[in-house]
């Protein structure tokens, strides 16, 4: 199992005869991770492209925030769709951002990420346990 951002297709394509299982990470352009997001999101597509074309069992997942619109999530779910030959062989995973408290009140919101993102793939709502049982 390889947990992993999916930035460097390169190198992810090295590792498919070393695992069976990747989670990885597709980043908001809200997370700031890099100064052209559009670029990321391609780089990331990439990586799932290969990883689904090595029948390694993947899914993708995207941390929300409270703040995080529903329009976001649904256009990379739609991009995923629309570039992944097989996507019904990939899953998008949302996770709430923690702590969950945060989300008091807000749980709709939650459900219509959700449930948008929902028309273009296969879409399970999971909380970031790591953080919930204290690991890094």
């Amino acid at each position: 199992m390889l947990e992993t951002n999916g930035s460097l297709p390169g190198e992810m394509s090295k590792l498919t005869e070393l695992v069976d299982h990747v989670s990885m990470d597709v980043k908001l352009p809200e997370h700031e991770a890099v100064p052209n997001w559009d670029d990321l999101l391609d780089q990331e597509i990439k990586s799932i492209k290969i990883l689904i074309e090595e029948g390694i069992n993947s899914y993708c997942k995207v941390v929300v925030q409270p703040s995080t619109t529903k329009e976001a999530v649904a256009t990379i779910a739609a991009r995923i769709k629309d570039e992944i030959p097989d996507n019904r062989k990939i899953s998008l995973v949302v996770q709430p951002a923690s702590p969950l408290d945060v989300w008091v009140g807000k749980t709709h919101k939650l459900l219509e990420i959700s449930e948008k993102a929902g028309e273009h793939l296969d879409v399970l709502t999971i909380p970031q346990v790591h953080k919930l049982l204290n690991l890094r």
